[in-house]
Formats: C-alpha cells, sequence, structure tokens
C-alpha cells in the first residue's frame, strides 16, 4: 500500500524559518514531535522523516508517512517533491501538501482535494511537475496584508508577537487534520474540522 507524504512548504535556511510562508513547515516540525523522529537529508533535495503518524482504532500504530520539506525555494516545490513521490512509490491521493494561505483569516483551517492552486506558486510548482491537480492539500490561514502592503513581501515576514499567542494553538490543531486525514480518510477528516470552525 503507498505510503502517504505530507509536504510542508516554505523557505529554506533560518533566515525564512519564522516566516508566515514557512507555517506548512512549521506543522511538520509538530507531527515529527509527536512521530518521536528528526529529519534527515534525502537525495530529492528535501529533509525527510519516514514512519507511523498517529493511532488506528483498536491502538495499532498509524499508516506510514514521510515527512517532507523540500530545501528548494517555494516556487520551486515541484521538482523535489516529484521525486519524492516516485521514490516512494506515492500515490497522488496519498499526497498532502499544507501550505500558507492568505485568502484565510489566521487560526482557520481548511482541508480539500484537487482544484486550482489560488495563486500560490509552491502549490503551482507541485501541479505542473506532478502532471496533476488530484491531492490534498491543508490550507493554514495567514491572513492579508494590512492596507497596500504587497502580498508577497507579507508572507515573506514573521509572524507578529500578536499572531504567535494563537500559532501554537494553529499548528496543533493543523497536525491533527493531518493525522485525521492520514488515519481517518479525507472526508472524516473535512467533516471533523470544517464542523468546528
Amino acid at each position: 500500500m503507498s505510503p502517504w507524504l505530507v509536504v510542508g512548504l516554505g523557505n529554506p535556511g533560518p533566515r525564512y524559518a519564522g516566516n508566515r510562508h514557512n507555517v506548512g513547515q512549521m506543522v511538520l516540525d509538530v507531527l515529527a514531535a509527536r512521530m518521536v523522529g528528526s529529519f534527515t537529508r534525502h537525495k530529492a533535495r528535501a529533509q525527510v522523516l519516514d514512519g507511523r503518524l498517529g493511532v488506528l482504532p483498536g491502538g495499532a500504530p498509524g499508516p506510514r508517512a514521510v515527512l517532507a520539506k523540500p530545501e528548494s525555494f517555494m516556487n520551486i516545490s515541484g521538482a523535489p517533491v516529484a521525486a519524492l513521490v516516485q521514490f516512494y512509490d506515492v500515490d497522488p491521493e496519498h499526497l498532502i501538501v499544507v501550505h500558507d494561505e492568505i485568502d484565510l483569516p489566521p487560526e482557520k483551517l481548511r482541508l480539500k482535494r484537487g482544484g486550482g492552486e489560488g495563486g500560490h506558486n509552491g502549490l503551482r510548482s507541485i501541479s505542473q511537475a506532478l502532471g496533476t491537480k488530484d491531492y490534498v492539500r491543508l490550507r493554514v490561514g495567514v491572513g492579508r496584508p494590512p492596507g497596500r502592503q504587497d502580498a508577497a513581501d507579507f508572507v515573506l515576514r514573521d509572524f507578529s508577537a500578536a499572531e504567535r499567542v494563537e500559532l501554537g494553538v494553529t499548528l496543533e490543531e493543523a497536525a491533527d487534520a493531518v493525522q485525521d486525514v492520514v488515519t481517518a480518510g479525507l472526508d472524516k477528516a473535512q467533516l471533523r474540522l470544517h464542523t468546528v470552525d
């Protein structure tokens, strides 16, 4: 059975680590802590952690999942993701991409399969590299830039002190949503996540 591949989008290096654009990778750090593992470098130009995610009904360990942080910049994420899909023989239906979303307010999360990229260059790169849009996306709201601030500039700034107060809860909820998809399926995960809102 195809393993799950969970990709957290962002830009590489400490300079970008706290940016809104890197919230996908922040979610993966929460998942890695739950899996009690650490990331290692993969030849596909990504940091990966391969293990079991979550717990199935009855207490058995959850399915195999590979967490991946591409080491490329956001707008060229497609090549490392496609290489990982090929290396781990992942069915696109078992690919989950976690990314920032300016069209959602902070603390809001949305799960969907397929659809457009909404101007998100990371998603566009992945869809082009895979030749399909039929993968799961977890959208993590970061809000819109204030006033006339450019959206690209806004997402490349760190979360404000006020935003960081709630950020930890949001990251845990996002990790829960990924875990739900892996252990219970997308429909049940959507029902739980979107009903709570």
